[in-house]
């Protein structure tokens, strides 16, 4: 037990005040942990701008955006009653589109859109499709 200790010992840089000894140490690179590199779920690559995954996210916003604008998803102005039927209604926002798309509508349709998209990506990557 103290032979393991002692050789510990001597393998640590030793200090006088604030310079250190002028006995070669080993290094302790090996101590450090190495980095690994995962093909995860969780690992973000750069890809070119044609690449499927932004050709996928970029489709699926395109389209909630569209579904939105044009009246084919609730909005601020169009809510869904009961029989998923949309329903005019004014919600006191202001827009200057003609078709009463709002602010509030293009975050929203932007989220739902990226929701979808990030969820064909993670589908599509797990069966291996991507």
């Amino acid at each position: 037990m103290a032979a393991t200790t002692m050789t510990t010992a001597t393998a640590l840089p030793q200090f006088s005040g604030l310079r250190p000894s002028a006995a070669p140490v080993k290094s302790l690179a090996a101590v450090q942990p190495t980095r690994r590199k995962g093909n995860g779920a969780l690992g973000a690559r750069m890809d070119f701008i044609g690449s499927p995954t932004n050709l996928i996210m970029v489709t699926s916003t395109s389209l909630m955006l569209f579904a939105g604008r044009f009246g084919l998803a609730p909005s601020a102005n169009r809510k869904a009653t009961a029989g998923l039927k949309l329903e005019v209604r004014d919600s006191g926002l202001q827009t200057g589109d003609p078709a009463g798309f709002t602010l509030a509508d293009t975050l929203a349709c932007g989220s739902v859109g990226h929701i979808i998209g990030v969820g064909v990506v993670l589908g599509l990557k797990n069966i291996g499709a991507l």
